[in-house]
This record gives structure tokens, sequence and C-alpha cells, in this order.
């Protein structure tokens, strides 16, 4: 893999029940609402389960993920082609950690922070929508 080894952790509060957060993180119609780059394949499940594997192209890179554990408060990914790491999701009563390591040519940490405010943002509309 051509690339340099990259890792980043970041922990921001959101205004979410784990509950909201869990669904955004393990239902691939929500993932696709708020991930802001590339593209899902179809025939995606309802909910992410261990051993489920799909590829996800930013652009003209495409990243492989197999699900590795999925479970009410954590999502674990093994990324390859694009990206040969992985990216591990954790998550409680207003809180998200995102921890992802691997070798790219991609930018990891900046990837990852946009992700993470696009996640927040998504919450704080569906949290005022409701509020309306």
């Amino acid at each position: 893999m051509l690339g340099t080894f990259q890792q980043s952790q970041i922990r921001i509060e959101i205004e979410a029940s784990a509950d909201k957060i869990s669904e955004s993180l393990l239902r691939p119609v929500q993932l696709q609402k708020w991930l802001p780059a590339g593209r899902f394949p179809l025939g995606m499940p309802e909910q992410l389960y261990p051993g489920f594997e799909f590829t996800r192209w930013n652009g003209p890179i495409p990243v492989h993920h197999h699900v590795d554990v999925a479970t009410p408060n954590s999502l674990r990914l093994i990324l390859s082609q694009g990206i040969d790491g992985y990216h591990e999701w954790y998550w409680g009563e207003g809180w998200v950690q995102s921890r992802l390591e691997g070798i790219t040519m991609l930018p990891l940490a900046l990837g990852q922070t946009l992700s993470l405010l696009s996640l927040r943002q998504f919450l704080a509309m569906q949290r005022d929508s409701k509020g309306s």
C-alpha cells in the first residue's frame, strides 16, 4: 500500500441520545444522509452486522469495509484498498468517539473531523425539526 501511516482519535459532545447516535452509525440509510463524501453501494442491509462487507468510493478511490464489530454502542470497520487499517466508533449519551488508523494517501484526520462535524449537525437538525 502506498501512503503514510496515520492515526487520529477524536471525541466530541453531541446533543443526542445514545439510541439516536446508534441509529445514525449502524443504519446505512441514516449513514448516507450525513456522511459527507463517498457513495454507498446498492443493496445495503437495514443495519450493519459483523461479517458484512461493502466498498464505498471516495471520489476515484475505493475503500473496502469489513464490519468486525457492531453493537448498540460500538462499531469497528476493517478497511482495505484505499486505506489499510481500521475505524472504530464508540458512543453513549451525548458523546461519540472515533479512532482511525491506517496507511493511505488520503488525509485521514481531515476526513474524520469533517465526518464527526457532519454527524453532529445531522443529529442537531433532527432534534430541531422534531421540536418545531
